[in-house]
């Protein structure tokens, strides 16, 4: 057992590759701001393009899925090897991070949970957390995939889907580009929900049974609250700690991303609940047959949790 922890450690945070990592536009793929447009563009283009030829082809009313055999399941487990991976690798780099580097933390009066929110100015992208932090934004590549599996399947396609997808691209570009804090903890607060949320969408594409409650949507509401609750933290540590956090202006710019993404969230939920709260009141008071009034609601509750699936994932 011993050995086996130590060959995962070594493979995990210790490799010559993982030690020898450094953020640049000449060892790094995708690593340049022309290719983080292009994938995005890209991205956008091609789901909103494959979108509209299904509506022109097949029609707006035929909601019929279309086949697409074991990949969206091979997807979903890929990713959640990937995303426990992520985890395990980034859980052991920050250990041996701040194992490494207790003598400066204990100069500057930093605790190690301090150290993962925010970077002392001055840290360079390069070594152990910023290859899994890498490594994390390469697999947001492969994340993109279940937007066409949705288009495919559900035959939806919203703003928010796209936006969310794009600066989330973003976001973990800019992490590596500016060193910015705050990216070690929330990759170790992303990875394990996602290989929860990815664990459990394999389940039910292999035709096991699903959950009696919305764990997609609990798990991503979860997530956004976590790091809410650790930006907050973040914009203490810069005013109160001497010199301030690493990449700041960076960190600015995902914080005001990530609250619009929860604020359109939040309109979104409490939208979906007032319509909700009128069917059912008027399937109430309504003069109609028994068939008639429990049509819309049951519509309502059975398309609820998969538009809020759709709209976060």
């Amino acid at each position: 057992m011993m050995m086996m922890m130590q060959k995962i450690n070594y493979w995990l945070s210790e490799h010559p590759k993982i030690l020898k990592f450094r953020w640049s536009q000449t060892q790094s793929w995708g690593s340049t701001w022309s290719f983080l447009i292009c994938a995005i563009v890209i991205y956008i283009v091609a789901a909103t393009t494959i979108h509209l030829l299904l509506l022109l082809l097949i029609g707006r009313r035929n909601r019929r899925p279309i086949p697409l055999g074991p990949i969206p399941a091979i997807h979903s487990l890929a990713m959640t090897l990937i995303s426990t991976v992520i985890f395990l690798g980034m859980l052991l780099s920050a250990a041996a991070e701040i194992q490494d580097t207790r003598w400066f933390l204990r100069r500057t009066n930093t605790t190690p949970f301090q150290w993962l929110l925010c970077f002392p100015r001055g840290i360079r992208p390069s070594g152990r957390v910023f290859f899994w932090s890498y490594v994390f934004y390469l697999s947001r590549l492969l994340h993109l995939f279940r937007t066409f599996f949705t288009i495919f399947q559900r035959r939806r396609l919203c703003f928010i889907h796209l936006f969310n997808q794009s600066i989330m691209i973003l976001e973990s570009f800019l992490w590596l580009e500016f060193s910015q804090s705050f990216q070690v903890l929330a990759i170790l607060i992303t990875t394990p929900l996602y290989s929860v949320i990815y664990g459990y969408q394999f389940w039910t594409a292999i035709g096991l049974p699903e959950a009696g409650f919305p764990l997609v949507v609990y798990c991503e509401v979860l997530m956004l609250v976590l790091n809410l609750v650790s930006h907050v933290g973040v914009l203490l540590l810069h005013f109160l700690k001497g010199g301030g956090c690493n990449g700041f202006g960076a960190w600015t710019c995902n914080a005001v991303l990530n609250g619009i993404v929860l604020l359109l969230f939040l309109k979104f939920y409490i939208k979906v609940h007032l319509r909700k709260n009128r069917v059912v009141w008027g399937a109430v008071v309504g003069s109609s047959d028994s068939s008639q009034r429990k049509t819309p609601a049951s519509d309502t509750q059975v398309d609820e949790v998969p538009a809020l699936k759709e709209k976060l994932s």
